[in-house]
């Protein structure tokens, strides 16, 4: 072949080009970056994903300068993106530079991130992103650059909103991240910090201190303010566990809601039944008991993946599989306010059913609820707004729905344990308890006039209590057909696996009318 007729020339300036580019900001920004804990952003794609699977779009993008019609530097763009694979799954990552420009928009990421946004959209495949800088317009110094200002809009949020109901979200938050970057990192369905090199903030500390208040990168927003108070799902011990976190979180979830979720391989026998389950549930209704190891004897072993466990505390969420299915599992912890829903649970409930409604994950729900929490704080704290919130996920969710009712069962928020305008499979433990209120209290109010008028308030109250009590017994209320099923608590395990191969058969793939809320 006669080489002069061939595009060896160019072929050797695109790979001098994408060599460049895999330079990021330069040898001395990298080693700064290094030296604070923090991998680039390369770095970062090659622990998450499967080896040698990642495919670069728009390597070549950046600032460029010309002297004499040739190329005389180049700084890449700060957002690095493309397709690859997470156990042999198709992905998009979208990733910020923060070795360039500190990852802020003045970098050159604005159409690159629309693209991956769209891309993974369209290709109907998750996206996670690698938040690491603003992501916004960068610093008041762009403007001297550029000549002149502009009205923010930013042309990527509709379809960022978009992909909520679409396709699954991760966000990982690897650095100092503001502004635009830390509204990608909440408008998504799974969010993570790193301990102690992540923050997260509206605005920055030199911002913040324009407003009187002086405060550090950690103190304004670390990962101890915000996986506590909802912002972030969940906190990493390092960036290597975020993003093995990450991948755990996806093999749940199908590629998008055009698909149903699929059953993995388990050796876990469906039909195994815990002996010790028949006294997890104390005698004393006033003895609080573990929920997460109940959870964990029911589902397979192993396969439970808690999500936000710092917040919300009272009410437990996370993704499990029960014989290789997955499922949503919502649980009370009744070290936490009694398992009762304050503001927080509730918000932290209405997320999550959208998450299993808009994925089709069958849900799980171990009852046991005492009712809103009550009080002047709860009073202050809109609880019952964010629990009418709940409330209308719960009977908004179309998936198939199985309530355990392990023990109380009380008030508005006990009424939701379950969507009752359609079929779900209901049953209790006979440590089932429930009412409009509790016996503790509701006594109280139900008979205050008696008790004002007796001699003994106190005796009276007890032969009350032992009357009501004869009645209590979820034998009862089964006699009347009021709930379902009443079981041994150590067949559990075998009736929740057939409900999720029940389940699972009938579900329909497709988009809901409308996506998780962030």
């Amino acid at each position: 072949m006669n080489s002069s007729r061939g595009w060896e020339p160019e072929v050797a300036e695109l790979e001098r080009r994408a060599e460049l580019a895999r330079a990021m900001g330069g040898d001395e920004k990298v080693a700064r970056h290094h030296a604070a804990g923090r991998l680039t952003v390369r770095e970062r794609i090659d622990v998450l994903v499967d080896p040698g699977s990642f495919r670069e779009v728009g390597g070549l993008a950046g600032r460029a300068h010309y002297e004499d019609g040739q190329l005389a530097s180049f700084t890449p763009s700060n957002f690095v993106m493309g397709r690859a694979r997470i156990d042999g799954r198709p992905v998009v990552i979208a990733g910020d530079d923060f070795t360039v420009r500190g990852g802020a928009a003045d970098g050159g990421v604005r159409g690159k991130q629309t693209y991956a946004e769209r891309m993974a959209h369209d290709l109907a495949i998750p996206i996670v992103r690698l938040i690491d800088g603003s992501g916004g317009g960068g610093s008041v110094k762009s403007l001297e650059t550029m000549g002149r200002t502009y009205v923010p809009i930013d042309p990527s949020w509709p379809i960022v909103v978009d992909n909520l109901a679409a396709v699954p979200v991760v966000a990982l938050v690897l650095g100092s991240v503001a502004g635009q970057g830390a509204a990608r990192a909440v408008t998504s369905h799974y969010s993570v910090m790193v301990k102690g090199t992540s923050q997260l903030f509206v605005a920055g500390p030199p911002v913040v201190a324009r407003t009187g208040e002086r405060v550090d990168a950690e103190t304004l927003g670390g990962s101890a303010i915000h996986t506590r108070n909802g912002v972030i799902d969940d906190e990493a011990e390092s960036e290597a566990d975020a993003m093995a976190r990450a991948r755990r979180f996806l093999s749940y979830l199908p590629s998008s809601v055009f698909e149903v979720p699929t059953r993995a391989a388990t050796d876990d026998d469906p039909e195994r039944r815990d002996d010790w389950l028949i006294e997890a549930i104390p005698r004393d209704r006033r003895t609080v008991y573990k929920s997460r190891p109940i959870i964990e004897t029911l589902v397979d072993r192993d396969s439970f993946f808690e999500l936000g466990a710092r917040f919300g505390r009272a009410a437990v969420t996370g993704l499990a599989r029960l014989d290789g299915w997955p499922v949503a599992v919502l649980a009370g912890d009744p070290y936490h306010y009694g398992g009762g829903w304050t503001a927080d649970a509730s918000q932290k409930v209405m997320r999550f059913v959208d998450l299993a409604d808009t994925f089709h994950l069958p849900v799980v729900h171990l009852v046991d609820q005492p009712g809103f929490v009550v009080g002047t704080k709860a009073e202050q704290q809109a609880t019952i707004r964010h629990g009418a919130r709940a409330i209308a996920a719960i009977v908004q969710a179309t998936v198939p729905w199985c309530s355990v009712l392990l023990r109380r069962v009380f008030g508005v928020a006990g009424a939701a344990h379950h969507p009752a305008s359609r079929y779900g499979i209901r049953f209790a433990w006979p440590s089932g308890d429930w009412g409009s209120l509790p016996l503790e209290g509701g006594i109280e109010a139900a008979y205050k006039s008696e008790l004002e008028a007796s001699d003994d308030p106190d005796a009276r109250r007890a032969e009350i209590a032992a009357r009501l009590d004869a009645v209590r017994s979820p034998l009862r209320t089964a006699e009347a057909f009021l709930v379902e099923d009443v079981i041994d608590p150590r067949e559990t395990r075998p009736r929740l696996c057939e409900f999720a191969a029940l389940a699972t058969a009938r579900l329909q793939p497709g988009a809901k009318t409308r996506g998780t809320r962030p």
